[in-house]
């Protein structure tokens, strides 16, 4: 995966949750204030409630456009109140951890608002002629998975089904989970009905739209290597001709100590928290690699 260099392990790996842990603390906090009004001031003020923040047809009409991204932070609070927002927020942590090291925290937060605006968007087309209304953190999760799949397609996941261990290569679950949101989308949502485990396909399938889009307008096109070079570059005919050619000079880490090398990693993994891998300069990601031998010799 990701963590398998040293300066994404150990001591340095909890910088890459942070973002992680603010979506999921607010998940939290909307699901904890959503059960308290719901349990102890009754139920029509918990509807009123999540009529103020869950995406609604009505709500749209009066002009409460927050919705289409408040929506993301509550859930069901009915007989399945913890399925729901356990397994959002379990599907946040997994795929979190391994994207949010690749996006950056301020990218990372973009996308998951950007998948549930898509989300609210693809819902709010398909529902435009009925009442009705979605609320739930999984649109963002489902674009998070088209995300992981797209740059990591061979890579496997394991999942419990019914308590047993199953082994799926990634492309394949997110092909699976895309046919079974397309038809439920076509049976159901298109005409109207309530899907039979409740889910709103269309926000789903928005979300999943998001993370394509993400993938093939942004990630292909600003993603670099680590040795600094582009994966996709400009064609020949853009390019200007180069008079000289230059010869890259030789690396040297150039660092008195080991409290020294730790600190300019420190600089530089905090950069990496903020905006990813891909901002890194060269000389940067050469650091890196250099700081790794330092730091390991006894």
């Amino acid at each position: 995966m990701f963590s398998d260099r040293s300066y994404m392990r150990d001591e340095y790996g909890g910088r890459a949750t942070s973002a992680v842990v603010w979506l999921l603390s607010a998940i939290a906090a909307g699901f904890i204030v959503q059960l308290v009004i719901h349990r102890w001031f009754g139920v029509a003020a918990g509807r009123g409630f999540d009529a103020v923040l869950g995406l609604s047809m009505d709500g749209l009409r009066n002009g409460q456009y927050w919705t289409v991204f408040t929506y993301g932070f509550l859930h069901d609070t009915g007989p399945l109140v913890l399925l729901h927002v356990l397994l959002n927020c379990l599907a946040l942590w997994v795929l979190g951890r391994e994207l949010l090291p690749v996006l950056g925290s301020k990218r990372f937060f973009l996308f998951w608002f950007f998948a549930l605006g898509m989300g609210a968007a693809l819902w709010t087309a398909t529902n435009w002629r009925f009442s009705g209304s979605v609320i739930g953190a999984s649109p963002g999760v489902a674009g998070l998975l088209v995300l992981y799949g797209c740059i990591q397609p061979n890579n496997r996941v394991t999942l419990l089904l019914l308590f047993v261990p199953v082994t799926f290569v990634v492309k394949y679950l997110v092909f699976t989970v895309l046919g079974a949101e397309l038809l439920g989308w076509f049976f159901f949502d298109v005409m109207g009905k309530t899907s039979v485990l409740g889910w709103e396909h269309s926000a789903h399938l928005g979300g999943m739209t998001a993370g394509w889009l993400y993938f093939r307008l942004v990630y292909s096109r600003e993603w670099k290597t680590l040795d600094g070079r582009a994966e996709m570059e400009l064609p020949k005919w853009f390019k200007r001709a180069k008079t000289t050619a230059t010869v890259p000079p030789a690396f040297k880490l150039n660092l008195s100590s080991r409290e020294d090398v730790k600190a300019e990693v420190d600089r530089i993994l905090d950069k990496i928290n903020s905006d990813g891998f891909n901002a890194l300069t060269p000389e940067e990601h050469r650091v890196l690699d250099g700081a790794r031998d330092v730091m390991s010799k006894p």
